[in-house]
């Protein structure tokens, strides 16, 4: 698909149809391994590839165990890689649980994820009380399909993210399970085994540092400790260079080591519970389990979380928790070692970083995919095509069993969602940031208050308010720096455009020619920046618009050598304090806009 071309290899294995999925699995004995997959949005599909894998490789499906996140609440959230609306999405989930729960018993039908909100910005209360509130709503679905509730909650489990607050999230593990049971009896779970939660664990991604990278080590063992002390059955551990580039080999071995040492050498899982009966633990949990309660009343009180999703409660609730928390970072308050506080005097040098050929990936994609169009049953397939689209437009037959009747058949994983793109339109939904936050939050910043006088200066030379787009461009859905970003430019008195999600680089271009912006900001966290952000700028000069680029993201310093060499203006990596985007970006407009504006600003400044 054009608008994904970019994005195939760079940041996650490609999938197209089930022959990846077979290649994939290669040698490995399906029937003996535990998997888990990360997939919501285009579950059926891909869910649908694994399941065909095992049954061509003579693996009952019976046999099979894992999980599945199938988690699609969060997308709408936070996560934002849906691609249908609520009503049509929570169909989906229940029919994959319903699937799973028939044929693949020993398969969990749904992994609950809190990890997306707080990489988002929650804290670990909204964290809690945001997963807890989506999986009461899916208990809830799931009971209106006549399912049973104690086989449902038996079979799923919770995906939590573990942060730099070492005490709150061991409570925040705690108290889950603590509430996840009340949760459960309410709605007539009667087993242990459902009243029991359980969960995966990784490590914080948002708190790794591109500044003194070495550090983030530390963090991270620290952060894997507290989600052993607070009780998790598995763990991710987060690779040190992952605020750089995609994890290289040896970061990749010394993340999984940590946790290794953990547990083998250090003997931190012997013991369960360890901090049970602290008079402080206990209090933080009990503490932390009221204030989610409180929270999921607020939720219940909106109207629900489908409610609170529709109406952007949520969305405000995050992005603003995030705002200030970046408020905090770029004031000192919050103190990152090596940021904004002990920072080395001279930058040490850069670790390696991974390097992927996505333009090598892409043609070995497409000759696989012309491979397997020519050798098809081109009329079996577009029969079960058919009749999955049907089931969509009716509401009868299960989704899943359907959809693994197309794949049989190989139809690709795009083919598959164009089946139901038929009965059921893209879901959208507009993006918004907060204004009058950022702003007031560091009001008395000396940093903040020359970034807002160049802004000023700026505008007095232009007549109006300086005018930015921020484009999110390619298939990632990670818009925590985005959103920041506008709402810091736009109380500096920019007059910011936020860009749609998955914006391909001339969407962003019809979007800046039409508003006639001075500056495009793009966001770029998946890697594909070294073919979209020279798309975008060669659009900008063929548009005749002399609009000056920006990026900012996780961008290697050799690419970002190379994509200065092409004209981006300036890159802000993970970290970078809003007083010194703003600065930066009001500065490069100014000398663009010529000596008149920096006659104007001296004179100003003088004044």
């Amino acid at each position: 698909h054009p608008l994904a071309q970019a994005d195939v290899g760079m940041a996650g294995v490609a999938i197209d149809s089930v022959e990846d999925m077979k290649r994939l699995f290669d040698g490995i004995a399906l029937d003996r391994v535990s998997v888990s997959m990360t997939m919501s949005g285009a579950v059926l599909p891909v869910l649908a590839a694994f399941l065909v894998t095992a049954e061509e490789a003579g693996v009952p499906l019976g046999q099979l165990s894992g999980t599945i996140q199938n988690d699609i609440l969060k997308e709408y959230m936070v996560r934002n890689t849906w691609i249908f609306a609520p009503g049509p999405s929570m169909r989906i989930c229940a029919d994959v649980v319903a699937y799973l729960g028939q044929h693949v018993p020993r398969f969990n039908g749904m992994s609950i994820s809190g990890y997306h909100f707080q990489e988002a910005g929650a804290d670990p209360v909204l964290e809690l009380a945001l997963t807890l509130a989506n999986g009461q709503e899916y208990v809830r679905q799931i009971r209106a399909r006549g399912l049973d509730v104690s086989d449902f909650c038996a079979r799923l489990s919770f995906f939590f993210g573990v942060g730099k607050d070492f005490f709150a999230e061991i409570a925040k593990l705690r108290a889950a399970r603590l509430l996840w049971c009340e949760i459960v009896r309410a709605l007539g779970g009667t087993t242990d085994r459902a009243t029991t939660l359980r969960m995966h664990c990784q490590t914080s991604g948002w708190s790794l540092t591109a500044r003194q990278p070495d550090n983030n080590i530390v963090r991270t063992t620290v952060e894997a400790m507290a989600a052993v002390f607070g009780g998790t059955q598995s763990l991710h551990t987060n690779a040190y260079d992952e605020a750089l580039a995609l994890p290289s080999a040896d970061s990749a071995r010394l993340a999984r080591d940590t946790q290794l040492i953990l547990q083998h050498e250090m003997g931190l899982c012997d013991v369960a519970d360890p901090w049970a009966g602290s008079y402080m633990m206990e209090a933080l949990t009990a503490d932390m389990a009221d204030k989610v309660r409180s929270v999921m009343a607020e939720i219940a009180a909106a109207g629900g979380v489908l409610e609170a999703i529709r109406s952007g409660w949520v969305h405000e609730r995050i992005h603003r928790a995030a705002v200030a928390t970046q408020a905090d970072i770029d004031e000192g308050r919050r103190v990152i070692v090596g940021v904004n506080l002990f920072a080395a005097a001279a930058a040490g040098e850069a670790p390696s970083c991974r390097e992927i050929d996505g333009r090598q990936v892409r043609a070995q994609q497409g000759a696989r995919l012309a491979s397997l169009r020519t050798s098809r049953d081109h009329a079996a397939m577009t029969q079960a095509l058919r009749a999955l689209t049907d089931a969509a437009r009716s509401g009868d037959d299960n989704l899943l069993a359907l959809t693994m009747a197309a794949i049989r058949c190989r139809a690709t994983i795009g083919e598959c969602t164009q089946a139901l793109e038929l009965a059921w339109p893209r879901h959208a939904m507009a993006p918004r940031y907060a204004r009058q936050a950022y702003g007031v939050a560091v009001h008395d910043s000396p940093a903040w208050q020359a970034a807002r006088a160049q802004v000023h200066a700026l505008a007095a030379c232009l007549g109006r308010p300086p005018r930015i787009l921020i484009a999110k461009l390619g298939q990632d859905g990670h818009d925590r720096g985005a959103k920041a970003v506008a709402a810091a430019l736009s109380d500096a008195g920019f007059a910011v455009t936020l860009g749609p999600l998955f914006q391909s680089p001339e969407d962003a271009v019809a979007m800046a020619v039409h508003g006639q912006v001075d500056a495009v900001g793009a966001s770029s966290l998946a890697g594909a920046h070294l073919e979209l952000l020279p798309r975008l700028i060669d659009g900008l000069r063929a548009g005749r618009l002399e609009a000056l680029v920006f990026a900012g993201g996780v961008i290697p310093a050799s690419h970002a050598r190379r994509l200065r060499g092409q004209g981006v203006s300036a890159i802000f990596g993970p970290g970078a304090p809003m007083a010194a985007i703003v600065t930066e970006i009001a500065g490069a407009l100014m000398r663009h806009a010529g000596k008149a504006c920096l006659s104007d600003a001296l004179l100003e400044s003088a004044d």
